[in-house]
């Protein structure tokens, strides 16, 4: 089950609005027959891709996939049929499949007598499929703020100066992040300040052209008075989506890119209806975004709860001034503090990356 976890996240950045899935098939006397993942949505499903690279072997043996195989016809048929099909005897899943069309996999391969076990690593295989998963449950994209802050917090110098405070390698992992979300937002403040192109771009990440599929580049230009004609983020190399306010003249923005229009947020806070951006995304199939914004924009993020990981970059450098990494989050006492499960740390360069999960608030904090 680890090398299926790890066969599905080769389709990390490549499979949405699809999930990432591994498939080892093992023949009857237990041995590796075929392997397979899912490349790309609309193309063959990772146990259609293993059983193709088992071929007879399949017969009689195992199939272990990171999620319960799909029930239904889409783009390409059911894989609960495919492995009844070849023969397979026993299938071994991670986590049960929540999607309402394509589940109940698991019950049509023990009704045509296979031996199916649920829950095999399935931590490890949720964990990896993360963002899908979190899609399905909760009807919106997934969402992980990124941001490169000094050892003591600040984004930016007091003069506005921020380039570069991450190393290269830090850097570098950012395009990694891109090239495995769906969308990338930022709002209003970074469009301004920093211009940014927002693509992944193959030299910085490692990867290669072929393997680094563009998200949808998404600016919250509420008032449609920010993004101008020459603007990186309208340079063709990936799409671009504006989100103005249902009330704001978006003339301006006429001709160079696609507006959505949404409610502004309710009284008491700046901008857009977070809630109504994530709903946007998830109709244009976003099942990912990765929330590059500054400030502002994060601390509305984290206002509505819509925040499912952090990735910090810290550059052991000080500022003393400065812009702080998150502004208002509608946090006005340590007791209503958000506490972060760290779940890793690593070098990078000189900087340390933590990557953190919100927990659940305490009984006493509710």
């Amino acid at each position: 089950m680890r090398r299926a976890v790890a066969l599905a996240a080769r389709g990390l950045g490549s499979t949405s609005p699809n999930p990432v899935v591994g498939c080892v098939i093992l023949d009857a006397a237990g041995q590796i027959a075929g392997e397979g993942w899912h490349r790309r949505a609309g193309g063959p499903h990772a146990e259609i891709e293993a059983l193709r690279d088992a071929g007879d072997r399949a017969r009689g043996g195992t199939a272990v996939v990171t999620l319960e195989p799909c029930n239904h016809t889409g783009r390409t048929g059911p894989c609960a049929q495919a492995l009844i099909d070849a023969g397979t005897a026993r299938v071994v899943y991670a986590v049960a499949d929540p999607h309402a069309v394509a589940s109940g996999g698991a019950a049509t391969l023990a009704a045509a007598g296979i031996d199916v076990e649920g829950g095999l690593l399935a931590g490890e295989a949720e964990a990896g499929n993360i963002a899908w998963l979190t899609s399905v449950r909760r009807g919106r994209p997934f969402v992980l703020w990124k941001y490169a802050a000094t050892l003591d917090g600040r984004i930016a110098a007091a003069d506005g100066t921020s380039r570069w405070i991450s190393s290269p390698e830090s850097r570098a992992d950012v395009h990694r992040l891109r090239a495995q979300a769906d969308a990338v937002v930022v709002g209003s403040g970074t469009a301004r300040t920093d211009d940014p192109q927002l693509g992944a771009r193959a030299r910085e990440s490692g990867l290669l052209d072929s393997e680094i599929t563009q998200p949808l580049r998404v600016v919250v230009d509420s008032n449609a008075a920010v993004v101008k004609p020459g603007a990186r983020v309208l340079d063709g190399t990936a799409p671009t989506l504006i989100a103005v306010a249902e009330d704001a003249d978006a003339t301006p923005l006429e001709g160079l890119a696609p507006v959505v229009r949404l409610p502004r947020a309710p009284l008491g806070r700046q901008g857009l209806s977070i809630p109504a951006l994530l709903d946007a995304l998830h109709e244009r199939e976003v099942r990912s975004v990765l929330l590059e914004g500054g400030p502002t924009l994060a601390g509305a993020f984290f206002a509505v709860g819509a925040v499912d990981r952090v990735v910090g970059y810290i550059a052991p450098a000080l500022l003393g001034a400065g812009p702080a990494a998150l502004a208002d989050a509608g946090i006005s006492t340590i007791a209503r503090a958000l506490r972060l499960d760290v779940t890793e740390t690593a070098r990078l360069g000189p900087d340390l990356r933590i990557t953190a999960v919100p927990t659940a608030p305490s009984s006493e904090e509710s």
